[in-house]
């Protein structure tokens, strides 16, 4: 991994710009405008990929002597004035001084066309369409000072496009434009450079050069079907998104921890594929533990029932566990087909295969079980318990509570859940010395419920003070969720445990390869390749096309849905103009294939929203980072869910779309 910079530089940035701009491509009523200085380098990539003329716009501030930091104006190319005549009021500036600064600014911008245009004349305006360019926004002041003076030469359409900046900057602009291309909006937006892995100041000698240059049609070795080349040459069959043994085995290696992902929550090869690589890894590599993005007390009846521990007499009796929205993730044909076959393999092996969650969601469920553990072992410490999980009695659902702390219509339960958990951890230690590792599992399990308690309980806090900050509280339980998973392993076990991750590719793929980390935004992937290094194999999946079981709001029921053949501009897309169907491509080694360059990749989760699929489901990703292999299936069908249950209080929805 390189950092969390979406952007290698500027040129790159342009490079990806302009895929989102290829409407504009050959048309001879098209010009570039590039901000100077960092605008050039990106505006350059723009013009030449669609064969259009490349000149820079400069934008002077008008800022009184004393108050630099305000703008009342500015002065632009082609000896345009404008002013903000609230401003000038507000601040009481007089004309002599405005007459002063803008005749100092006007011998600036002179200079600086003079020396970036070496005696070239500005390209005509008028008439044309006019894309504006620069390397982000923050603010969008000193683009909104162009504008203004670009809309006085008379354009026929302006075209905003930068490579990053915030949503409400972008949002504003397209107010007062005709077009807005933000390539990447990362929540929370800190600085342009956030989103760049180099950042270096542009030169004035570099923007002469490129000003020099020829904006001619993009060199072959950047051509989108040269990408597809790359991947055909790379790409092993794997029809139905399953890879033959050779591949699987090679690919996993010594890995301790196999994430496999899934780019949508209703796909049934994800889910199949899934399936069929992890029985390989049980039955021929000898992993020991299946952790999926479920809720720890509803995966452990599934790890009771395929360890023969629980009076569930079906797979379907055993799934009855998950009653939350949305039932499907695992309530569904290809996991009872799963865990019964689990359960089979587990009457011949020694240690045996675990199922276990990792989500949070189960704050009160949970609750309910430390309670339960309790009352069968230490009625006293049952009672204490209650006395201090009662904080949460006063809410209907863990929704509920977040809301209320987060704006002053309740008390935090924090103190109590820390304290539950200290003593339980005592009396654990009381229980090994007095009865030895007897019921070791159900002691993990309790231990595990008030962990999630506490770490659910910060969660739901958090969820009302931002996204960020909630999805990052729940992946770092996941990533605690498996360290504490696999020490309980190793004490049962002669061999470093070996466990197979299922969750969505926006959980499992590498968040510092996505745009989202720009924003402060961590996943599981991350953070176990972070704290095991070298120990993770990643597999993500995707589709260009097909049906899918997903909801159109939160809550409701799932129906078959069609998915819509991927953006034109994204991974799933050039995939799919490689005509080769279902494969896998790797990201290094001899198979490497994974384009380096930031694409769009597109995530489903159990919310599918079509008409603004671009907004909800889509994210900028270094793919051969994210990932050590990517499988696509080029046609994808819809997973069958089993019959639906009465349902209990669901989680808010995450993002992206219920991921």
């Amino acid at each position: 991994m390189r950092g969390s910079k979406i952007f290698q530089n500027r040129r790159e940035a342009g490079r990806v710009l302009a895929q989102q701009l290829q409407n504009h491509r050959g048309r001879d009523d098209v010009v570039v405008l590039a901000l100077p200085r960092g605008g050039v380098p990106v505006g350059y990539e723009v013009a030449a990929a669609l064969s259009a003329p490349l000149d820079v716009f400069v934008v002077r501030k008008l800022a009184p002597p004393d108050q630099p930091e305000y703008a009342v104006g500015a002065i632009a190319s082609g000896g345009v004035v404008v002013t903000n005549d609230d401003a000038i009021r507000a601040l009481h500036v007089t004309s002599e001084d405005l007459e002063a600064v803008a005749e100092r600014e006007q011998k600036e911008l002179r200079r600086r066309e003079e020396a970036y245009r070496d005696g070239r004349r500005p390209p005509e305006i008028a008439g044309k369409t006019v894309i504006v360019v620069d390397d982000g926004l923050a603010t969008g002041a000193t683009m909104t000072a162009a504008l203004r003076a670009i809309d006085k030469l008379g354009p026929a359409r302006v075209v905003v496009a930068v490579p990053a900046a915030p949503e409400d900057t972008c949002e504003e602009l397209r107010h007062r434009v005709d077009e807005v291309v933000c390539a990447t909006t990362p929540q929370p937006f800190t600085a342009v450079g956030q989103s760049y892995w180099d950042f270096e100041q542009t030169t004035d000698d570099e923007v002469r050069q490129l000003l020099s240059a020829p904006t001619v049609a993009r060199r072959a070795a950047d051509e989108p079907g040269d990408a597809a080349a790359a991947v055909r040459r790379g790409a092993v069959p794997a029809p139905a998104g399953i890879v033959g043994d050779d591949e699987l085995f090679d690919l996993v290696g010594d890995a301790r921890l196999v994430l496999i992902g899934e780019a949508s929550h209703g796909t049934h090869e994800f889910y199949a594929a899934r399936a069929h690589m992890t029985r390989r890894l049980i039955e021929e590599k000898g992993f020991q533990a299946v952790a999926v993005e479920g809720d720890w007390p509803d995966a452990y009846r599934i790890n009771r029932y395929v360890r023969t521990a629980s009076e569930d007499r079906t797979p379907v009796e055993a799934l009855d566990a998950f009653r939350r929205f949305p039932q499907w993730m695992w309530r569904n044909t290809v996991v009872e087909e799963f865990v019964e076959w689990l359960r089979t393999t587990n009457a011949d092996r020694s240690p045996q295969v675990g199922f276990y969650g990792l989500d949070l969601y189960s704050m009160l469920r949970s609750v309910n079980e430390v309670i339960s553990y309790l009352d069968a072992r230490d009625p006293a410490a049952a009672d204490r318990a209650r006395e201090r999980y009662r904080c949460f009695d006063h809410f209907r659902d863990e929704q509920r509570y977040g809301y209320a702390v987060a704006f002053g219509a309740g008390q935090s339960c924090e103190d109590e859940v820390v304290q539950q958990l200290v003593e339980l951890q005592r009396l654990d230690l009381d229980m090994v010395k007095r009865d030895g590792m007897v019921e070791d599992d159900e002691r993990f399990y309790a231990n595990q419920n008030a962990r999630l308690v506490k770490a659910a309980e910060e969660y739901y806090r958090a969820m009302f003070a931002g996204h960020i900050a909630s999805w990052n509280r729940r992946d770092r339980h996941m990533l605690e969720t498996v360290q504490a998973l696999l020490e309980h392993l190793d004490a049962h076990s002669e061999m470093p445990a070996r466990c197979v991750i299922w969750a969505h590719n926006s959980h499992l793929g590498d968040a510092r390869a996505t745009e989202l980390s720009a924003g402060g935004e961590l996943n599981l992937g991350q953070l176990l390749r972070e704290h095991y290094p070298g120990q993770c194999c990643s597999i993500g999946f995707t589709t260009y096309t097909g049906t899918v079981t997903a909801s159109q709001a939160w809550g409701r029921e799932p129906t078959r849905m069609r998915v819509t053949p991927a953006l034109s501009t994204s991974v799933e897309a050039l995939f799919h103009r490689t005509g080769l169907g279902d494969f896998m491509i790797r990201s290094h080694g001899d198979g490497a294939g994974l384009p380096a360059s930031p694409l769009l990749e597109r995530a489903i989760g159990v919310i599918y929203s079509p008409r603004t699929e671009r907004q909800s489901h889509y994210f900028l990703a270094r793919v051969a980072d994210q990932f050590d292999a990517v499988i696509y299936v080029d046609h994808t069908s819809a997973l069958r869910p089993l019959p639906a249950l009465a349902a209990v209080g669901a989680p808010a929805e995450t993002y992206p779309s219920g991921v």
